[in-house]
């Protein structure tokens, strides 16, 4: 029987009842999430920084500023992107199990969105126009991708998911 439950974070969950349950994938723990998500902007904002100062040609404390802004937007602009399109696929769907193409409507509404919400930021922070900001938060958001991806690889090597459940035994 599935069920749907909110976690700690207020997270929708999918459970089932059942042996199934009990083989829980790697999971990682709060901390450990924490950990990730914390690394993960320090790191990417200490490359960004420079890069895009330089890119951009901008001062490198305006750019820092920015990048700080932005990526605390993003973060919880991501809280409440997921927490929303969670609610939502638990109203029509009564699951909020992602399929492949499901997550990239996710992936591509989430970057648009976020876009949408840090251009004006990104033109008047930085004294440019509209076309001008778009051009540097595509350029943001194409740097972040590959990052992601670079990010996560390494860190799932530094610091591999424990196996808990009967996934561990």
């Amino acid at each position: 029987m599935r069920q749907v439950r909110t976690n700690s974070l207020g997270e929708l969950v999918n459970t089932r009842d059942g042996p199934a349950n009990n083989r829980s994938p790697s999971m990682r723990s709060t901390t450990d999430r924490i950990r990730q998500a914390v690394s993960f902007e320090l790191i990417g904002i200490l490359i960004v920084t420079p890069l895009f100062a330089w890119a951009f040609n901008h001062p490198t404390v305006d750019m820092g500023l920015l990048v700080v802004l932005g990526a605390t937007a993003a973060t919880a602009w991501n809280y409440l992107f997921n927490l929303s399109f969670d609610h939502l696929l638990n109203w029509r769907r009564g699951d909020v199990r992602k399929t492949f193409p499901l997550r990239a409507v996710h992936a591509v509404l989430f970057e648009a969105t976020l876009l949408v919400l840090l251009l004006p930021l990104f033109a008047w922070w930085l004294e440019v126009s509209l076309v001008a900001a778009l051009v540097m938060e595509i350029s943001f958001a194409a740097f972040y991708m590959v990052y992601a991806f670079v990010f996560t690889w390494g860190y799932d090597i530094l610091f591999p998911p424990q196996q808990t459940g009967r996934a561990a035994a």
